[in-house]
């Protein structure tokens, strides 16, 4: 998917909604573990829910890859039933050498056809690279994340007293362009979002934080936007986890539309 497709679904929904399918088998509703494959029939629902208030799903690999082969079926269905007009995120967090790199690539952007991969830019720019050779897909680069432990290193003064956050993202930007790199930056960080706006100031943002983890939705579009939208703003638990009875997708729907209705007001 490109920029500007990416950005006339986020104008056509007035939203910047992701919905981050951690389909974790011990939380979802217990009628549905008699189905024949439960994580897909939990995440069929979630999607014919929430599909015309999102603009973006994100799979987070770890809740599949932790049922093995079966898990990887779940995800492969999952993507297949994802409407085309949505953006999707493998959220696999790879980087390794660039031999290594090229395979995740290929998995994910060939094998599975993702629009997009989160990528930890620990190990420099030929464990990058690889992923940012592929058309119309994306690399979305670890930079500013929104987990407690994101103090121990990436606040890291730099040369010139620069955070190690700003040099990572700073970096990336000669290896990739607004048109296949966008970057992590959470919501629990909404201070900083003036900062990296200053920095990245044509890229995509991919959001997490709002919601279960308590980031301010209107400070990340009032200070996170740009004029090509700019943002993919996630929720994950607070929208798949809303309810877990029968009611479980009507429930995750009004969630979802809480969001929605409150990112509409930025294209009023």
């Amino acid at each position: 998917m490109t920029r500007a497709e990416l950005y006339q679904q986020i104008q056509l929904k007035k939203s910047f909604l992701c919905v981050g399918l951690d389909a974790d088998i011990k939380r979802i509703p217990k009628h549905l573990l008699d189905t024949k494959d439960p994580i897909f029939e939990f995440n069929k629902q979630i999607i014919d829910a929430t599909k015309d208030l999102c603009v973006a799903y994100k799979p987070n690999i770890a809740f599949y890859e932790a049922l093995g082969a079966t898990g990887w079926e779940s995800l492969a269905k999952t993507l297949d039933y994802i409407p085309k007009e949505h953006f999707t995120i493998a959220d696999a967090k790879r980087g390794d050498i660039g031999n290594t790199s090229s395979l995740y690539a290929r998995a994910f952007f060939e094998t599975m056809d993702f629009d997009s991969v989160t990528v930890a830019p620990y190990m420099g720019e030929d464990s990058v690279k690889p992923f940012l050779e592929f058309k119309d897909k994306w690399v979305i680069l670890l930079a500013l994340t929104s987990n407690k432990g994101s103090n121990d290193f990436q606040f890291t003064p730099q040369e010139g007293g620069m955070p190690l956050y700003e040099k990572v993202m700073r970096k990336a930007m000669t290896w990739g362009n607004p048109e296949n790199l966008m970057f992590v930056v959470g919501a629990t960080h909404p201070e900083k979002f003036t900062e990296i706006r200053a920095i990245a100031p044509d890229n995509f943002l991919l959001v997490p934080g709002v919601g279960a983890q308590g980031g301010d939705l209107q400070g990340v579009m009032n200070y996170g936007a740009n004029n090509m939208g700019g943002l993919l703003i996630n929720s994950s638990r607070g929208i798949i986890f809303a309810g877990d009875g029968e009611d479980f997708a009507e429930k995750s729907r009004a969630a979802a539309m809480k969001m929605q209705q409150g990112m509409a007001v930025k294209f009023t």
